[in-house]
């Protein structure tokens, strides 16, 4: 057999192989990966109107800019209790402590960034969430961004849903994915 012969071949070993390989990996890479924690949470928020400032949870600290009907620019800042169900009443295993701002001209829309602060006998520390809540969708997923304690440096995703509104009152059930779990 010839050198040119013998090197083409090694070349073209060497591509099929690279390419099944570049493949297989990108297989590996894609594959779903499983939550290694799961958990459902109920925030109930209820916003200061002057006449409730005993139950109110959460205020807007800005004015909308009156540019458009759909409250763009507001700012509100959150305190709300978090339960494992959806019952007001029922004793808070965390607390959502943050702030969401109206970000669309055209519709309701929202941008949070809020700390999930546990401080019980299941859970200490904090989860960091963040993102767009694009209101009109049933559901609609945030970043967990990262934590502290029991979460340290954790990843995944929270999936809202409006669970009701009434008045001055909404209660969002969000269905928490921890991809990342160093604990």
């Amino acid at each position: 057999m010839s050198k040119s012969f013998i090197d083409n071949a090694c070349t073209t070993i060497f591509f099929v192989l690279l390419v099944q390989f570049a493949f297989v990996d990108s297989k590996v890479l894609l594959k779903e990966k499983l939550p290694c924690k799961t958990f459902t949470l109920y925030l109930h928020d209820t916003l200061f109107n002057v006449t409730n400032a005993a139950n109110a949870t959460s205020s807007a600290v800005t004015n909308a800019t009156g540019i458009s009907n759909f409250q763009f620019g507001t700012l509100i800042v959150f305190d709300d209790p978090l339960t494992l169900d959806q019952h007001i009443l029922s004793s808070p295993v965390a607390r959502a402590q943050g702030f969401f701002f109206y970000d669309m001209k055209t519709r309701y829309n929202a941008w949070f960034a809020f700390s999930i602060v546990f401080n019980s006998s299941e859970h200490v520390g904090t989860l960091n969430l963040m993102g767009a809540d694009l209101m009109n969708q049933k559901t609609r997923d945030i970043s967990v961004v990262g934590g502290t304690g029991d979460f340290f440096m954790t990843r995944g995703i929270a999936t809202l849903r409006t669970d009701a509104v009434q008045g001055l009152y909404f209660r969002l059930k969000m269905d928490i994915k921890l991809y990342e779990c160093y604990y």
